[in-house]
């Protein structure tokens, strides 16, 4: 449990690097379902604790990197040293590239997403400021992943990996960009039924779920799908059955 509280203090300063976090707000986020008489003597002695592993992790002093100040403390190190940091600005310049350089948004993607290494801020999550930012950084997840396909798809769509992509949809059924990726990867695959399929399971989730219809792109590309737009690229299947 002291290791764990140890790793929410951590995550909670690398959240904010360079900026100081008040006790305050880490006892809060450490003790708020279970209030405690000597809460700051216990943070101290986490503090304590993190300074020793950071000073053996980087040969440096501890208390340099960790450091006291505007009546808490402070992460002194740059934005670009956390993953958390790294991901959403390799997300954001990828998001913008997929227009205009969806090769080069593609690279960026890929790097930002190889970051992760499992649930956003796993086991640091109970206190209220970790949990927002865990769903925030998740968020962003599936956005960037979305980005991705979407620039695969520009560039060539064989590189998008549909058993990926239909599993992830699955997983976030009211994620509607997810199904209409995957129908436009299904087309593009010449896999037009199974595309058309995909709308009709996404639309029957929603309707069961949330008692929605599907919203007007997923409407539109279902649309489009049957009248094989040419907007849509012409199949790869079809290019193939084609060619001399």
């Amino acid at each position: 449990m002291a290791s764990q509280r140890a790793s929410v203090v951590l995550t909670m300063l690398a959240l904010s690097p360079g900026i100081p976090v008040t006790a305050d707000q880490l006892v809060d986020e450490l003790w708020a379902d279970q209030p405690m008489a000597n809460a700051r003597n216990a943070l101290q002695a986490n503090v304590r604790r993190l300074r020793k592993l950071l000073q053996t992790v980087t040969g440096q002093d501890g208390a340099e990197i960790l450091r006291t100040a505007s009546n808490g403390y402070v992460l002194d190190t740059p934005a670009e040293a956390v993953d958390a940091h790294r991901f959403l600005a390799l997300a954001g310049t990828g998001a913008d590239l997929t227009g205009p350089d969806p090769a080069r948004a593609i690279d960026t993607l890929e790097t930002a997403l190889a970051l992760w290494r499992g649930p956003a801020l796993l086991d640091t999550s109970e206190g209220l400021r970790c949990r927002i930012q865990a769903a925030h950084l998740e968020e962003r997840r599936i956005t960037a992943y979305e980005d991705l396909t979407a620039a695969r798809l520009s560039v060539d769509a064989a590189r998008v990996p549909v058993s990926e992509l239909r599993q992830l949809a699955a997983e976030h059924s009211g994620r509607e960009k997810l199904s209409e990726l995957l129908m436009l990867a299904l087309y593009r695959d010449g896999r037009q039924a199974e595309a058309l399929e995909v709308f009709h399971g996404a639309r029957a989730r929603l309707a069961g779920d949330l008692g929605l219809e599907p919203g007007r792109a997923l409407h539109h590309a279902y649309e489009a799908i049957l009248r094989q737009d040419e907007t849509l690229g012409e199949p790869r299947r079809a290019l193939a059955h084609s060619a001399p």
